[in-house]
């Protein structure tokens, strides 16, 4: 290695552009970057982020990009190490949506998403841990397991125990990205495939110092991505800048003819996009974010975001969407009720867990009952309820009225003129594995609160870090834009990182 890069730290420090830079210098070789990564995931055994490490096949991957970098045929993330959220298939690696009932299912076909990963020259650290599904907002529902946030609040002396095992009050890492999110922000990789239904790239990446991007639906295909809600889901990437999140982006969408709600529309550069000028731009204040016992922090954060973004040369104008205060109860009708038909496929017959019956009913019960846990037997149950006969009507339809006027409410602002919306990404900071779900759901769906609004209407949606609470902890600020307009939201955040400045943790305790 050359200009003094010689440590795993140092190594696995880099942003992506920054590893990508020093590959094409030859500061070091794929291989070395690899292998400082694959140590940092062993020693990070605590976070439980991956799920699956699959250490020889990112060798694998790792020499065959050495060798395209020598010939100069290096593509857009050659030799970049990355981490897979379990929902995405991986032709011949394990793949679970963290979910007992898909057992040790080992897909046989690609998902498009990482096939296009794969083609661009990234290497695959592993499987990253995630909620159950992707139903669940602080990665507290996987089968693995609890996924542990690297931040720590500030004077806590929580950490790694003997054999690795975690001690104390830590934090979670949002959901149901957490693994993701809690990868890159340890450094156990470089950028991190994420799914979003509601808020699960957004709000993990709010809670975790990184960048989560959640594109216009059609953006990225669905093919091979084990669904949640249809209609609602979205993958995207969290990654440690907005210029590393632009690089993934671009590589992740693509129309996909596989996936019918795919969108064939040529994918922008963007990359370009950050560090372009926001002068003249108008940004809208929603006056229905700012919520009754609004945490205080988070309300001086988001006019700290206001002042930046103004002092920029974007105008700020508050704006009204009034039908906000309806988004979070129709979501959580219209996920459920598709979550209910999508997993109806899991049944003990095709693939994965299989329990005994005296007769086929029986089979189906067993399987399902010893297969999904707590939460996604809530949300198939909310579902099929709210599908059945006689209540159809009454809430299904009714919120899907609801959505559509949600929709309307963006697309007016959008049409006077409005170049993105700013907002709180979390209505807090991370919270402390088992502090909130356990006796309310509800409680724990209201850190929603500030997302779902952008699944609804099919928008994108960025989360950038713009500042520390008063326990040291990362708070995010959340830009939504127009449909496909993914460049002026990396244009905007770009804005946001720069004045904030990078929240890295400070502290590898877990190993």
């Amino acid at each position: 290695m050359q200009n003094g890069i010689d440590t795993v730290t140092d190594l696995t420090r880099l942003t992506l552009t920054e590893a990508r830079d020093g590959l094409k210098a030859k500061t070091f070789s794929a291989t070395e970057l690899t292998k400082a990564h694959i140590a940092a995931v062993e020693k990070a055994r605590a976070l439980n982020a991956y799920v699956l490490e699959t250490p020889e096949h990112a060798l694998k991957q790792a020499a065959a990009s050495d060798e395209k970098l020598a010939k100069g045929e290096a593509g857009p993330l050659e030799g970049l190490p990355l981490g897979i959220k379990d929902l995405f298939a991986t032709n011949g690696v394990r793949t679970t949506a963290c979910s007992k009932i898909l057992g040790n299912f080992v897909p046989a076909y690609e998902s498009t998403v990482t096939s296009q990963l794969w083609r661009d020259g990234a290497v695959m650290l592993g499987k990253l841990n995630n909620d159950e599904f992707a139903m669940g907002s602080s990665n507290e529902t996987s089968a693995f397991g609890n996924v542990v946030n690297p931040w720590r609040r500030k004077g806590s002396n929580v950490g790694a125990g003997q054999g690795g095992s975690v001690e104390g009050n830590h934090l979670v890492p949002g959901g149901s990205s957490g693994g993701s999110a809690s990868a890159v922000a340890a450094d156990l990789c470089l950028a991190a495939t994420a799914t979003d239904t509601g808020g699960s790239i957004r709000q993990p990446a709010a809670f975790t110092g990184t960048v989560g991007i959640k594109p216009t639906y059609g953006r990225c295909s669905r093919w091979g991505t084990i669904a949640f809600a249809s209609s609602l889901d979205q993958a995207g990437p969290i990654a440690k800048t907005v210029r590393d999140a632009a690089v993934m982006l671009r590589s992740m969408s693509g129309h996909d003819p596989k996936d019918t709600t795919s969108v064939d529309m040529a994918v922008p550069d963007y990359e370009a996009a950050v560090g372009r000028s926001v002068k003249g731009m108008k940004i809208g204040i929603p006056r229905e974010y700012r919520l009754d016992g609004l945490n205080a922090e988070i309300d001086a954060l988001w006019q700290q975001g206001i002042e930046w973004l103004r002092a920029a040369g974007a105008e700020i104008i508050e704006i009204s969407l009034p039908h906000t205060k309806y988004a979070l109860p129709a979501y959580y009708i219209v996920a459920p009720a598709e979550a209910s038909s999508n997993l109806a496929r899991y049944d003990g017959v095709r693939y994965g867990l299989r329990e005994q019956g005296k007769d086929i009913v029986e089979m189906y019960e067993k399987t399902r009952a010893a297969g999904f846990g707590a939460e996604v037997k809530r949300r198939i149950m909310i579902g099929t309820y709210v599908l059945s006969a006689g209540y159809y009507d009454a809430y299904y339809v009714r919120a899907q009225k609801i959505r559509t006027l949600i929709k309307r409410d963006f697309e007016t602002v959008y049409g006077q003129g409005i170049d993105a919306v700013l907002t709180p990404a979390t209505p807090s900071a991370a919270f402390g594995i088992g502090e909130k779900g356990s006796a309310d759901p509800v409680e724990m769906y209201l850190n929603d609160v500030f997302t779902v609004t952008v699944n609804m209407a099919g928008l994108p949606g960025i989360a950038v870090p713009a500042g520390l609470d008063a326990q040291g902890l990362p708070l995010g600020l959340q830009l939504i834009g127009r449909p496909f307009d993914e460049e002026t939201l990396f244009s905007l955040g770009e804005v946001i990182e720069q004045a904030a400045g990078r929240f890295a943790v400070s502290e590898r305790w877990w190993g």
